[in-house]
């Protein structure tokens, strides 16, 4: 069976240089992680390859839980890759790998991610919609107001 990989591409209404510092300064990054109303109340995420970094999220409903992973590459402004893993890990979780590229459009900058594998469909889904929703906040963050 091949892995279950999943790649979303995003195109974000701001410079590079804006959204960069969105997955990589822990105070913007807890501004919009985490799908529809959910909310970070703890996070250490200082991008330094090598070094740990743990998130917790909290669900509108329910109690917090996190995640945590190693950075594996960071090069600003160009590429961010780090493992991830969930704490504590669902039956069918495996400690995956996101790698999150940026591309400088001018005024727009394309986001490609890609996290895997997954050990089920389900849980590539599950990511899909999280991944989404985030990146929904993100962008509804860096659109220019009119």
């Amino acid at each position: 069976m091949g892995a279950l990989t999943l790649e979303i591409r995003r195109v974000l209404p701001a410079a590079a240089s804006v959204v960069v510092r969105a997955f990589s300064v822990e105070g913007e990054l807890a501004k919009w992680w985490g799908p529809a109303g959910f909310t970070v109340p703890r996070l250490d995420f200082k991008p330094r390859a090598g070094h740990r970094y743990r998130i917790e999220m909290q669900p509108p409903e329910g109690d917090a839980f996190a995640l945590t992973g190693e950075f594996r590459e960071v090069d600003p402004p160009h590429r961010l890759a780090y493992t991830f893993r969930w704490e504590p890990p669902d039956p069918d979780d495996v400690e995956t790998l996101v790698e999150v590229s940026f591309r400088d459009l001018g005024e727009s900058t394309e986001v490609v991610v890609t996290h895997a594998p997954f050990k089920t469909e389900p849980r590539r889904e599950l990511h899909r919609d999280g991944w989404t929703e985030s990146l929904d906040k993100l962008e509804a963050l860096v659109t220019p107001v009119n």
